[in-house]
């Protein structure tokens, strides 16, 4: 039993939210209009130990490189650059909320041709744009890569990725997001995981507190917050206020599935009926051992190879019906699943057959 429970520990990450464990808002929900804004450009990557660009294969980073070295006064006109130290590369970045300007914000680097490495690279000046077309960032410093790539004559080994990389504080923001916060009458709390019961929570926790109706529920997902009702305030202090609030999240019971790392995490809330289950294996093994038949050396004939295959059919013995009982608590669940003694591969099965009879009651995500 202990080899089992070591099994259920190591791949069967169960998560175990506490009824009634307090929350605040701030963690649960995202405010209207104070929210972070996507920034995208195209840089040059210089300064890399030959794992650069190859030219042939990435001509827009020569042409890059051209067009950087004729605005810096270098004529490279009909000449043939063949530098290996140089990339191309995507430079993303969040500009935040009521960011101001000369304000810097950190960027992500990734290469988007055939270049090996960004380790020691600097990125030169890349002007960052939002969706509107406008630049409200600059870019530029040396990049730290979280990989690492060693090569040799015929073979070349990669640790982590080092074709992407970040610059903590490397770009300065030149353009605010002009929105006069102080000048709202009314804010939206939009909850990243709607839930009608946790909204009228939201709702009831602002009323509470502030002793007037203030809030109401729209909808699943939003909670409407009006200033009217306090006369002249600051709505940035209200809305830290707000923020604070501490109330009850509910949530939908969930099995998670990860195929890949065979994890398999299980909600507080998940409940069983009663059901039983019975687990066995087949494994079916093919093996090709081919015999090659030579003739004598003065025998008329030929050599040929002649095709031997083994299978072997083996079923590993079952362990015939368990049962689970019916609306199981979740350390019942996996007490149940680890009585069942089956490897954690078996388990993500056993889940999948129970969810596809109707007894396991909570929302399947395969990823």
């Amino acid at each position: 039993m202990s080899r089992f429970l070591a099994w259920i520990v190591t791949l069967c990450l169960v998560v175990t939210t506490a009824h009634g464990s307090p929350v605040r808002i701030k963690d649960l929900a995202e405010f209207d209009g104070v929210r972070g804004n996507d920034l995208v450009g195209y840089g040059l990557v210089v300064g890399l130990d030959g794992t650069g660009d190859g030219f042939r294969n990435a001509p827009f980073t020569e042409e890059m490189l051209a067009g950087l070295l004729e605005r810096l006064g270098v004529n490279v006109t009909d000449e043939a650059l063949r530098s290996k130290n140089v990339a191309a590369v995507i430079v993303t970045a969040t500009l935040p909320p009521f960011a101001r300007s000369g304000s810097r914000i950190s960027v992500g680097v990734s290469a988007i041709g055939d270049a090996k490495s960004l380790l020691g690279g600097t990125l030169v000046m890349t002007p960052l744009k939002a969706a509107d077309g406008n630049i409200y960032a600059v870019a530029q410093g040396s990049i730290l890569a979280g990989g690492a790539s060693v090569s040799g004559d015929a073979a070349r080994a990669v640790d982590g990725v080092p074709t992407t990389g970040t610059i903590p504080g490397g770009a300065r923001v030149e353009r605010e997001v002009e929105f006069d916060f102080s000048s709202i009458d009314n804010i939206r709390i939009a909850l990243r995981n709607p839930d009608f019961t946790t909204a009228a929570r939201v709702e009831d926790a602002i009323n509470s507190d502030f002793g007037r109706q203030l809030a109401v529920t729209m909808d699943s997902g939003t909670v409407m917050v009006s200033f009217r009702n306090l006369g002249s305030v600051n709505p940035a202090r209200v809305v830290g206020r707000i923020e604070n609030l501490l109330i009850e999240p509910e949530d939908r019971a969930k099995v998670v599935i990860d195929h890949k790392s065979g994890t398999i995490v299980v909600g507080e809330r998940v409940r069983i009926s009663r059901v039983a289950v019975s687990q066995g294996s087949l494994t079916l093994r093919v093996s090709e051992a081919p015999m090659v038949s030579q003739p004598n050396p003065f025998a008329a004939g030929e050599t040929v190879t002649v095709p031997r295959t083994a299978v072997e059919l083996r079923e590993e013995p079952g362990i015939g019906f368990a049962e689970v009982g019916g609306q199981t608590s979740l350390s019942d669940l996996v007490g149940g699943l680890n009585a069942l003694g089956v490897r954690p591969r078996d388990m993500i099965s056993i889940l999948k057959s129970i969810h596809a009879a109707g007894a396991l009651h909570a929302d399947l995500v395969i990823e």
